[in-house]
């Protein structure tokens, strides 16, 4: 049933049919997305036991692309602006276009589409909150269409409010889909030194380089801990003893870290560390990858400008 308002506010009572269709809408694409990363990582998989290592940013930077070929701090102040212009973006159209300019970018830089899925699975959890609520809490505006759900007729659905969400939504996965092609697309110092020539503070990318690398340390470390509290026959329960055994081997761990750290700091400083690792080869920034930024920086401009126009959708 439709009514129409003084106020020109159309409201539409939805049927519990209509509502459930409605809903499936919404959730369908991200259960899709999650099973498709499944599918493909199952099938990615070897025979025996599954890895659970973790995997590495620059797995694939030794290959050959438009991303590959591209001078790192070029590259990575491009498209941080490219991003920063997304952002900006309050049209429904023009952040769908972000999205397939994105999917584009991916499948030009030659990069398994995996680790880009994954991360998209990994974000929906987070991102369909804003499919669920926004629409119900978003202000009331003249002319705008009200869904009445069965058993919610308290809280109108605003169309407006979700095409907003949408918009968020789509912009999210956009960004994040550009991710892969600018971290992964060139080896990790490079990437890391790159962020240093456009002015982020050293100790910041010497952390992140220190923590990349021990990170899987630590982890081997992990592994190694609980085959031997296999070895050992332990068994992981719902009791007070299975809790103490964990505080145990989380303490342990913790304090092997810590005792690591401490070496690897001692070694770095007998080997002249002084704040700052040694650059050994540094790569121009070229014409080619000038141009290459203004391709990315004109197309987020022009994707401004288009929404700015007053024929805009």
């Amino acid at each position: 049933m439709t009514e129409i308002l003084p106020e020109s506010r159309i409201i539409i009572h939805l049927s519990v049919m209509a509502s459930i269709w409605l809903t499936s809408l919404v959730v369908l694409p991200v259960a899709l997305l999650t099973a498709i990363t499944f599918l493909r990582k199952k099938k990615t998989q070897q025979k025996g036991q599954p890895d659970w290592s973790i995997p590495t940013l620059d797995n694939h930077a030794d290959r050959n692309s438009f991303f590959h070929n591209w001078n790192p701090a070029a590259k990575v102040a491009s498209l941080l602006l490219y991003c920063f212009l997304i952002v900006s973006l309050k049209t429904f159209a023009c952040s769908v276009t972000a999205l397939v300019i994105s999917l584009f970018a991916v499948y030009f830089s030659k990069l398994p589409w995996l680790p880009s899925l994954q991360r998209l699975a990994a974000m929906s959890g987070f991102l369909i909150m804003f499919l669920l609520v926004i629409p119900f809490s978003s202000r009331e505006q003249p002319g705008e269409t009200l869904l009445i759900f069965p058993l919610l007729s308290r809280f109108p659905f605003h169309l407006n409010g979700f095409f907003l969400a949408l918009t968020i939504v789509i912009k999210a996965c956009a960004i994040a889909l550009l991710m892969e092609p600018m971290l992964g697309t060139s080896s990790l110092s490079a990437t890391l030194q790159g962020f240093t020539r456009i002015g982020v503070p050293v100790p910041i990318i010497q952390m992140i380089l220190l923590t990349h690398r021990y990170i899987f340390v630590f982890h081997q470390e992990m592994v190694r801990m609980q085959r031997s509290m296999k070895v050992r026959g332990y068994t992981a329960r719902t009791d007070v003893l299975t809790m103490k055994t964990m505080g145990n081997f989380f303490g342990m761990l913790f304090i092997s870290s810590y005792d690591r750290t401490q070496k690897v700091y001692e070694a770095m400083l007998c080997r002249g560390y002084k704040g700052i690792f040694p650059t050994f080869h540094t790569r121009e920034i070229s014409g080619k990858d000038l141009a290459k930024g203004g391709i990315w920086i004109m197309i987020g401009l022009v994707l401004l400008l288009i929404e700015r126009l007053p024929s805009a959708p």
